[in-house]
């Protein structure tokens, strides 16, 4: 397995990650959640739910992540055939694989729970974090780490600040969950048993995620004129300003959505934020250290090709 050969698969895993959260959300916010009664089958004696619409939804995320599992499974395999083995991109992948069957099996406790409100929010923040691995997963496949390898750090103040960035944030995500747990998407559809809500009101809710999700905007746009200020290096400039853009539109979606009482479409590009602004900042974090591309790459090329001029 070549070096740019692996790169494919680590960006097919990435975008699992990325199709889990996004049918998953499509699956609660078109009331399928109770679509599928049974796990690992629809139904006792059926594999497979019937062709109205919210069996058939809940079983097609099901075979989804079948397919996933499968993704990631052959992402080990192809980081363990690489010609260049690496431990880093094994545990990654390995860890993906983990992820995903924990995040299926989490999904039946979901179903025989009939939508526990806690469970469904766990279910949503581990698949975040498996979205983050392979942000992680697909960054490294494209850099050269390990013993001996360059590792720059492009300014110490930021490294810090970049890593603490990440508490804020998973408070905004808890948070948003909350507020989700609480509102009027249960994932139950009309005539199915009502799905429990958590146990405090959806107001409340969002206001607690609006006041963490406002303190979080105000350090990425504090980032951006420290970072742009200071003259840092040119990647930290363009992650911090990727990190506000996409902050701003997520903020300008909770917005919309609540304004508009919660419709399905805008939460479902709720979640897609959610799934964008978890990759800005992990992005954002990875760029704090500079390190070699893997050869194979075009930017790999190009500086080989400069560094073997002929000066004049």
């Amino acid at each position: 397995m070549t070096i740019p050969a692996f790169r494919w698969f680590a960006l097919a895993s990435f975008i699992s990650m990325i199709v889990i959260v996004l049918t998953g959300a499509a699956v609660r916010l078109t009331g399928s959640g109770l679509g599928c009664p049974d796990w690992p089958t629809c139904y006792h004696d059926r594999l497979s739910g019937s062709m109205s619409i919210h069996p058939f939804i809940e079983y097609a995320n099901r075979v989804v992540t079948i397919l996933l599992v499968c993704v990631a499974v052959v992402t080990f395999i192809a980081a363990w055939l690489r010609e260049v083995r690496r431990a880093d991109l094994l545990t990654l992948s390995g860890l993906l694989i983990g992820g995903v069957v924990a995040d299926a099996i989490l999904g039946a406790f979901v179903v025989y729970s009939k939508l526990n409100p806690w469970l469904v929010s766990l279910h949503m923040l581990l698949s975040l974090s498996m979205v983050v691995l392979g942000a992680i997963l697909y960054h490294r496949s494209k850099y050269v780490y390990g013993p001996g390898a360059r590792r720059d750090v492009r300014d110490p103040h930021f490294r810090l600040i970049a890593r603490l960035l990440w508490i804020p944030f998973v408070a905004v995500l808890v948070a948003g969950t909350g507020a989700t747990g609480s509102g009027p998407h249960a994932g139950n559809s009309q005539g199915q048993l009502v799905a429990r809500r958590l146990p405090f009101s959806f107001a409340e809710a969002t206001w607690v995620h609006s006041v963490a999700a406002m303190l979080f905007l105000g350090i990425v746009v504090g980032l951006v004129f420290a970072i742009w200020g200071s003259g840092a290096p040119i990647p930290l400039q363009h992650g911090v300003r990727r990190l506000v853009i996409i902050t701003l539109v997520q903020a300008a979606i909770g917005l919309s959505q609540y304004v508009t009482h919660v419709p399905a479409v805008l939460v479902e590009l709720h979640v897609a934020g959610a799934v964008s602004l978890s990759i800005g900042v992990t992005q954002f974090h990875l760029r704090q250290s500079a390190h070699d591309r893997e050869p194979g790459t075009r930017r790999a090329d190009r500086a080989g090709a400069l560094a073997a001029a002929p000066t004049a």
